[in-house]
C-alpha cells in the first residue's frame, strides 16, 4: 500500500528559517517517490484540497494555468485560487445538507466532472473541464479533495475532414442512404440526450456509438462498452452497478462498476435486446434519477453519463412477448439511429472493398493489389447477410489465399460461392434475420403479431415460419446427409399441416422452451450449436437453460 509521508526538511523559499517538509510517496515502487515529481509531471492542473476546502499544493501545471507563483495558494480557500463560474453558484463541494455536510455526491467515491471557466494571469476566462474526486485513507475516512483542471481547448474534438460527409470516423461511405445518419449524428453529438441505434449485425453501431462520443463535448472522457449479452445475470449485474465489500460470498473488495467507470463520459450498452429483465428495471432507475444501487450498498451514488443501447433485434416485438419493458424502451428511444445494411448502401461495396484491400497491402500482408474484374462482378451482386463485417472477413481470407497479385474467383470463399449458387429465391428465403426482426421505418404491429406462429395482419412472415428457414439453412450448411433428411420430413410436415400436430402455448416462456428442447435435440445435446440455431450467443443460452430449470 502506498503511504505519503514527509521527508528531510527542506527551506521555504523567500524565508531560509522556516523548513517546509517534502511530501514523499512510499509503498508504491521500491523506493520513495517525490510527490512533487509525481504531479508536476501530469500535463494537467492538479490542486490538492483539505476537507476545509484549503489549497494544501498545486502542480506546475495547475499554477501556470491560474497564474499563480510557488507556494502561493497554499492555505487558501480554494475559491480564491481557481476562481471558477461556478465557486458562487453551484460549487460541488458547497455544504448542502441540513448540518452543514457536503452534498451527496461528492461524499461518495464517485468522481463529479463539469465544464467550467477559470481566470488566468491576464485576467481572461479560459474554458476548461474540472474534475474533483473525494480522497479516502486506507480505512476509508474521508481526508480531502483532488481537482483536476484541463483546457478544453486541448482535448476538442478534431475538425470535419475534406472528405466531407463520406468519410466519419470510421465510416466510409459515398451512398445517399447514409448521408442523413451523418447529419443526424453530428446534431445528436450536441447533446447529452439518450440514442438508441439499431441494424443487422455487422453494419457498424458500435463505430457509430464512439463517433458520437468523439464528437460530443464528452471525448475528453472514458468510453465504456459493455455487452448485455456476454456474462450471465449475476455478474453482469455487478459488472454494470458495482458492488461494495462483503455484498456476497467472494466480494473481498469494492467495485466501482461501469456505469462509475464511466463518469464524465459515455457508456455504450451494446445488445441491450439481451438485458435480463430484472436489470432494465435497474436501467431505467438510472436512466430517470442518475443515479445507481451498487450491489451491498445502503445509499445511492449519484452518476453522470450519457448512455448509447444498441441492438439488432425488434424490441417493439420483444415488448408485445413480454421480453422487453415498455417503459425502458421509451425511455431509450430518445432518439433512434437506423444504421442500413450493406446491400442498401448503392455503391459502397466497391468502396469498401478497395478500402480493405488496401489496407491488408499497407499492413504488408501479401502482395495483393485488385481484384479481378469476374470477382468484382461476382461481390458486388452479393447480397452481404453479413454486412461490412462479413466483407473485411472476405477481404482478408482472399488476400491469404490469393496466388498473384490480383484476386479471383477461386480466392472466394466456398460458402460465398456456394450462397450465391442458391439463387436469389432461396436467399431470400433464409438470409437477414435481423432485418426480419426490426421494423421498418414508419412501420407498425398489430396486436395480433406475436411469436407464436401467428401470421402478421401486415404481411410479416410468421415466427415458426422464420424458425424453420433459418434452421433449414443451418442444417443444409453443417449437418450433412442426416440434415438433409431432416429439411425433407421438416418440408414435409410444413406442406401437410395435419401431420405436424403443433402445441398450444399459453405464454412466451412455454414458447421459448420448446425451442431450446427442440434446439438441443436437433444438435444432440451440443450447447454450442444450439445456441448458433437459435441466433443467441452461449452465455445468452446458458442463462436461459437456467432460468427454465433445464441445467
Amino acid at each position: 500500500m502506498a503511504n505519503l509521508t514527509t521527508g528531510p526538511p527542506a527551506e521555504k523559499a523567500g524565508n531560509k528559517n522556516i523548513p517546509t517538509p517534502i511530501p514523499v510517496i512510499t509503498g508504491l515502487l521500491h523506493g520513495s517517490v517525490a510527490a512533487a515529481s509525481l504531479l508536476d509531471g501530469l500535463p494537467v492542473g492538479v490542486a490538492l484540497l483539505d476537507t476545509e476546502r484549503r489549497v494544501i499544493r498545486i502542480n506546475s501545471r495547475g499554477e501556470a494555468l491560474l497564474g499563480i507563483g510557488p507556494d502561493q495558494a497554499c492555505g487558501l480557500p480554494c475559491h480564491h485560487v481557481i476562481r471558477s463560474s461556478r465557486c458562487f453558484k453551484d460549487c460541488p463541494l458547497a455544504p448542502g445538507g441540513p448540518d452543514g455536510g457536503l452534498v451527496e455526491a461528492v461524499s461518495t467515491t464517485c468522481p463529479i466532472s463539469h465544464d467550467t471557466d477559470i481566470i488566468d494571469r491576464q485576467r481572461r476566462k479560459v474554458p476548461v473541464r474540472a474534475c474533483v474526486v473525494p480522497l479516502h485513507d486506507e480505512k476509508g475516512r474521508h481526508v480531502g479533495y483532488m481537482e483536476v483542471l484541463e483546457e478544453v481547448t486541448a482535448c476538442a474534438a478534431p475538425a470535419p475532414s475534406a472528405a466531407g460527409d463520406s468519410e466519419l470516423e470510421g465510416f466510409i461511405s459515398h451512398s445517399p442512404a447514409m448521408q442523413p445518419l451523418f447529419s443526424a449524428m453530428r446534431i445528436i453529438a450536441e447533446t447529452d440526450s439518450t440514442v438508441l441505434i439499431t441494424g443487422e449485425t455487422g453494419t457498424g453501431k458500435d463505430l457509430l456509438a464512439e463517433a458520437i462520443h468523439k464528437a460530443s463535448g464528452r471525448a475528453s472522457g472514458p468510453f465504456v462498452k459493455v455487452n448485455c449479452g456476454a456474462l450471465p445475470e449475476h455478474l453482469l449485474e455487478s459488472e454494470l452497478f458495482g458492488h461494495v465489500r462483503g455484498a456476497f460470498t467472494g466480494a473481498v473488495s469494492d467495485k466501482p462498476g461501469r456505469f462509475r467507470l464511466a463518469a464524465g463520459g459515455t457508456l455504450f450498452l451494446t445488445e441491450i435486446g439481451d438485458l435480463p429483465l430484472s436489470l432494465q428495471v435497474k436501467l431505467l432507475t438510472v436512466l430517470d434519477d442518475q443515479c445507481i444501487h451498487p450491489l451491498g450498498a445502503t445509499r445511492p451514488v449519484t452518476v453522470d453519463v450519457r448512455i448509447i443501447a444498441a441492438t439488432h433485434r425488434n424490441l417493439e416485438r420483444m415488448v408485445q412477448e413480454g421480453r422487453f419493458r415498455e417503459d425502458l424502451l421509451f425511455r431509450l428511444n430518445v432518439v433512434r439511429l437506423h444504421v442500413p445494411p450493406l446491400r442498401e448502401r448503392e455503391g459502397d461495396v466497391r468502396l469498401l472493398l478497395d478500402h480493405f484491400l488496401r489496407r491488408m497491402a499497407s499492413s504488408g500482408k501479401r502482395g495483393v493489389q485488385s481484384f479481378t474484374p469476374e470477382a468484382l462482378k461476382l461481390l458486388c451482386e452479393y447480397d452481404w447477410p453479413g454486412n461490412v463485417r462479413e466483407l473485411r472477413n472476405i477481404v482478408e481470407y482472399a488476400v491469404h489465399f490469393s496466388s498473384g497479385d490480383t484476386i479471383g474467383i477461386p480466392s472466394i470463399p466456398k460458402s460465398v460461392l456456394d450462397r450465391i449458387e442458391q439463387g436469389p429465391q432461396l436467399r431470400a428465403e433464409t438470409s437477414h434475420p435481423a432485418q426480419r426482426s426490426l421494423p421498418a421505418p414508419g412501420s407498425s404491429y398489430s396486436a395480433h403479431d406475436s411469436a407464436y406462429g401467428t401470421s402478421s395482419t401486415h404481411g410479416h412472415t410468421s415466427g415458426r415460419e422464420q424458425d424453420e428457414a433459418e434452421s433449414r439453412q443451418h442444417n443444409r450448411q453443417h449437418e450433412g446427409q442426416h440434415g438433409r433428411q431432416f429439411d425433407r420430413r421438416h418440408d414435409a410436415e410444413r406442406d401437410n399441416p395435419a401431420q405436424r400436430n403443433d402445441p398450444v402455448f399459453l405464454s412466451w416462456q412455454d414458447k421459448e422452451r420448446a425451442m431450446i428442447l427442440d434446439a438441443l435435440e436437433r444438435t444432440g445435446g451440443r450447447r454450442q450449436q444450439a445456441a448458433e440455431l437459435l441466433g443467441w450467443s452461449r452465455s445468452t443460452l446458458w442463462r436461459k437453460l437456467n432460468s427454465h430449470g433445464l441445467v
